[in-house]
C-alpha cells in the first residue's frame, strides 16, 4: 500500500461528503486506502461517514471514537493505524481540488528521497464571505525547505501535505498537549528526518468557518496556543533546536506586537512585545534596535492618542 489518505473529522456535516469524494476521486497508478478517524460527532457526520464506508467497503476504513476526545489523539491513532508508505492528511471540512494530488506527491517523493515530506499550495476560503479567497503559500516559496524554516511558521495547510510514514514512526505522548495545533508539530517531527519539498500548484482548499476546531478559536487563543507549542516542542526535542526556537518565538510575537500597534490595541501590543523579549531570541530573530524602536512607539502611543483627541 503506497498511500493512506487520513481524514480527521468532527461535526463536519456540511463538508464531509465533499472531502470524502475528493479523496475517492484520486487518479493513481497505485493502491491507496482512505482511513477516516471520526470523533463522535453530534451533527450527523458519523452517519455520513458510515454510509460511505458501507458503499465503499474495499476502500474505506473507519476509526470511531466512543466519546468525543477533542484532542490530537484523533490524528495520532490514525497515523498509528495507517498502512501506506506515505500519509496524506485531510481535515473533514477541507477538500482536495486536484484528482492528481496523491500521484503528483508520490512522484515527487520518489524522485526526491532526501525529502521526508512535501506540500503544495492551497486556496483559503472564508465560508462567511468576510474575505476574498487567498493562497496559503505566498509567491517565492523555496522549492526545498528545512526544519529551521518550518520552526518559523507553518508553511502549509493540513490538506496540502504528504509525509513518509517512516518519518512518523513514533508519535510521542506529549503531542496531545499541543491541541488544537495538530499538523505543524507533525511536520517538524518528520522534518527531523529529511527536507521539505514544495510543488507550486494549488491542489486543495482550506475552509475557515465557525465550526472549525482551529479556525474558530479566537486570535488571542491562537497566540497562546503558539506560545505553548514552542515551549512544549523545545522541552521535548531535547533543546536541540533551542536557538532556532528562541529566534522563531521572538520574531513571531514581535510581528504580532507590530500588528496590534497598527490596530491601536496598545495593551495587546505590549503583551506581545513582552512575549517576544521573554522568548530569548532578541538579537537573533529580532534586533535590539528594532525592539527598542517598537518599545518606544508602544510607550508613546497613549500620548499620541491623547494629542489626536485634543486636536480633533
Amino acid at each position: 500500500m503506497r498511500v493512506t489518505a487520513l481524514v480527521m473529522t468532527y461535526n463536519h456535516r456540511p463538508f464531509i461528503a465533499a472531502a470524502l469524494e475528493s479523496a475517492l476521486a484520486q487518479r493513481t497508478r497505485f493502491a491507496y486506502e482512505l482511513l477516516v478517524s471520526e470523533d463522535c460527532s453530534t451533527d450527523g457526520t458519523r452517519e455520513i461517514v458510515l454510509d460511505y464506508a458501507r458503499r465503499h467497503p474495499d476502500r474505506i476504513r473507519l476509526i470511531l471514537s466512543e466519546r468525543n476526545l477533542r484532542s490530537n489523539a484523533v490524528v495520532a491513532r490514525g497515523i498509528a493505524a495507517a498502512r501506506g508508505e506515505f500519509i496524506a492528511l485531510l481535515d473533514g471540512d477541507d477538500a482536495w481540488t486536484s484528482s492528481d494530488k496523491l500521484q503528483k506527491q508520490v512522484d515527487f517523493l520518489d524522485a526526491h528521497p532526501q525529502c521526508a515530506l512535501c506540500f503544495h499550495n492551497a486556496k483559503v476560503v472564508h465560508e462567511d464571505g468576510s474575505r476574498e479567497p487567498w493562497l496559503w503559500t505566498p509567491p517565492g516559496q523555496k522549492p526545498v525547505s528545512t526544519i529551521e524554516d518550518i520552526w518559523r511558521g507553518n508553511l502549509f495547510a493540513t490538506a496540502s501535505g504528504m509525509l513518509r510514514r517512516s518519518a512518523l514512526a513514533d508519535i510521542p505522548p506529549w503531542y496531545d498537549a499541543l491541541f488544537p495545533i495538530t499538523d505543524w508539530p507533525l511536520y517538524i517531527l518528520a522534518a527531523q528526518h529529511g527536507d521539505i519539498g514544495y510543488i507550486d500548484e494549488v491542489m486543495s482548499v482550506y475552509r475557515y468557518h465557525p465550526g472549525g476546531l482551529y479556525s474558530s478559536t479566537s486570535e488571542w487563543e491562537k497566540l497562546e496556543a503558539t506560545a505553548r507549542f514552542y515551549r512544549v516542542m523545545d522541552a521535548n526535542t531535547g533543546r536541540r533546536y533551542h536557538r532556532t526556537i528562541q529566534s522563531a518565538h521572538s520574531t513571531y510575537f514581535f510581528e504580532w506586537a507590530e500588528e496590534y500597534l497598527k490596530r491601536r490595541d496598545v495593551l495587546r501590543a505590549q503583551r506581545c512585545l513582552w512575549r517576544s523579549l521573554s522568548g530569548g531570541g532578541i538579537g537573533e530573530g529580532v534586533s535590539w534596535r528594532a525592539f527598542a524602536r517598537l518599545s518606544a512607539r508602544i510607550a508613546l502611543a497613549p500620548l499620541r492618542r491623547r494629542l489626536r483627541q485634543a486636536s480633533a
